[in-house]
């Protein structure tokens, strides 16, 4: 199409901003050159995170040749003096205290998102979404410092008690309640993923058509019928989005957790258990490590948290496909 053609049929606004070229080929030159770059952008992505593998491959190759693989990974034991190095304990303490993060942080995130979205009066919103923001501008150690003098004594004399006298009969709550421990530290994160998450529903509900709502009021849906039967299933894909950004940032928290999580190399089915996770072991022992197998060792492990983070943020992708294509197959 030409530049007379298409500034017959822009609007004024931009048929002033249209180039006045006189062609088409300079402008599909200037196009490509725009897409290229947009590629490129798009591409250093992917080799930034190369660069970081290939970085922490090369560090941990005297291991990896010294160790078979599975003997790293499902390995308890660690002890740099012997060049012993399993990473199955670093790996349940992490995998175990960000799932809890999630099933504590999830229900409330979704739960004010809601309320600040559906139910609130505008005068609140404002009240609810400053602390939010607040929340998440907050440094991990500061969060790490309110866990261990005001959360960490509060679980060991109030809630760990609790749970022991009135749910002590299943595994997860068995023990002596010392404060620190699995529990303590999937609590932290929860606090700290809670903004992210909420924030990100937020604006994922906001996203949501009028015409929704007011189409399930009209055919005498009560208000907590519409949300849920016409808010909730147009939004769930951007929640379950928000849900992976919020266990993203669990899985990798180091500070916050180290102070709380009681940093003791076990396994245990307790939460009130002490544990350890691999960024916290990577940051207690990276500085004082002493030759080339416990450095890869470590190196090793920020490997496998890598794995871990791309595993659990590639089955939730799947699950937001799943989710989205659900209410197609079952139109059709």
């Amino acid at each position: 199409m030409s530049t007379s053609a298409e500034s017959a049929v822009a609007p004024p606004v931009l048929r002033e901003a249209l180039p006045q070229t006189g062609g088409v080929p300079g402008r599909r030159v200037a196009d490509r050159l725009w897409s290229a770059l947009l590629i490129a952008f798009g591409g250093a992505i992917l080799v930034v995170a190369g660069v970081i593998v290939f970085s922490l491959g090369h560090v941990a190759s005297p291991l990896l040749r010294a160790t078979h693989l599975i003997d790293f990974l499902l390995g308890t034991v660690w002890d740099p003096e012997r060049e012993r190095f399993g990473a199955l304990t670093y790996l349940y303490g992490t995998v175990v205290t960000s799932l809890l993060a999630l099933v504590i942080a999830a229900p409330v995130s979704i739960g004010l998102a809601l309320f600040v979205t559906e139910m609130s009066p505008p005068s609140l919103r404002s009240i609810v979404s400053f602390p939010l923001e607040l929340l998440a501008g907050i440094p991990s150690v500061v969060y790490g410092l309110w866990g261990l003098f005001v959360l960490v004594p509060l679980l060991r004399e109030t809630v760990e008690p609790f749970l022991a006298r009135t749910l002590g009969f299943l595994p997860l709550f068995k023990g002596p309640p010392i404060g620190l421990g699995f529990l303590a530290a999937g609590m932290i994160l929860a606090v700290m993923i809670l903004p992210t998450m909420t924030s990100i529903s937020i604006e994922v509900l906001k996203t949501v058509p009028g015409a929704q709502r007011e189409a399930a009021l009209a055919l005498g849906a009560t208000p907590w019928e519409a949300t849920r039967l016409a808010v909730l299933p147009y939004a769930r894909a951007g929640i379950l989005g928000a849900i992976i950004l919020g266990l993203g940032r669990a899985l990798g928290e180091t500070m916050a957790v180290t102070m709380v999580i009681g940093n003791t190399p076990r396994i245990s089915a307790s939460l009130f258990a002490p544990g350890y996770s691999l960024p916290s072991v990577i940051a207690n022992e990276f500085a004082e490590a002493s030759g080339a197998m416990h450095t890869g060792a470590l190196a090793a492990l920020g490997l496998l948290l890598f794995v871990v983070t791309l595993t659990f943020n590639s089955i939730a992708r799947l699950l937001v496909r799943v989710v989205t294509r659900g209410p197609e197959r079952s139109a059709a």
